[in-house]
């Protein structure tokens, strides 16, 4: 009987980077799916005071913000998917990186690949435009604090799993991870 060898840092590494990216992009394309097939556009519901799910598209890019045609944001999105997947691969064959900085650098990509996919094939698939025109399903939203008329004043922004995954990341690795980001192994 052929003897199993266990996985390779190198190759531990890469499985991990494959199961959060699958992982993540899954649970993302799941709860946009089923917000957007079981509510409609616009439509808010309380689950606690503190917390809705919300049905929204978002057409640009973080809170709304169009900078750019929309086949230009796509495709800036997957150049920079494309160049993360480099620097993930150069991180992997480095055995000092940390493997925590490897997962959030994961979970980034996992994010931008949710949002992409929303963009890429969303306007076709629920037939309001063209491949790559798409909008990007948002549905968290957190009400935390309101005002004496009951406004809300933070947090207002509607997003989604993706995103979450993103600025989750991001915040790890300023707190975490400032070292790795700047090529300094020490």
């Amino acid at each position: 009987m052929g003897e199993i060898r266990p996985l390779s840092s190198r190759q531990s590494r890469v499985w991990l980077v494959t199961g959060i990216v699958l992982g993540a992009v899954v649970i993302d394309q799941f709860i946009k799916l089923y917000i957007a097939t079981h509510y409609t556009l616009g439509e808010s519901r309380e689950v606690f005071s503190w917390f809705w799910l919300c049905y929204i598209e978002n057409n640009g890019m973080a809170f709304g913000i169009e900078w750019f045609s929309k086949l230009a944001l796509t495709l800036f999105r997957l150049l920079a998917v494309g160049l993360l997947g480099w620097y993930i691969d150069t991180l992997i064959k480095k055995p000092e990186t940390p493997t925590g900085y490897i997962a959030t650098i994961a979970f980034i990509i996992a994010g931008a690949l949710g949002n992409i996919i929303d963009c890429v094939c969303y306007g076709k698939l629920f037939g309001y435009a063209g491949w790559f025109f798409g909008r990007v399903v948002d549905m968290f939203y957190f009400p935390l604090i309101r005002n004496s008329a009951g406004e809300v004043i933070f947090f207002r922004p509607v997003f989604n799993f993706a995103d979450s995954c993103i600025t989750c990341s991001v915040i790890v690795i300023l707190l975490f991870y400032l070292k790795q980001l700047n090529g300094k192994e020490d």
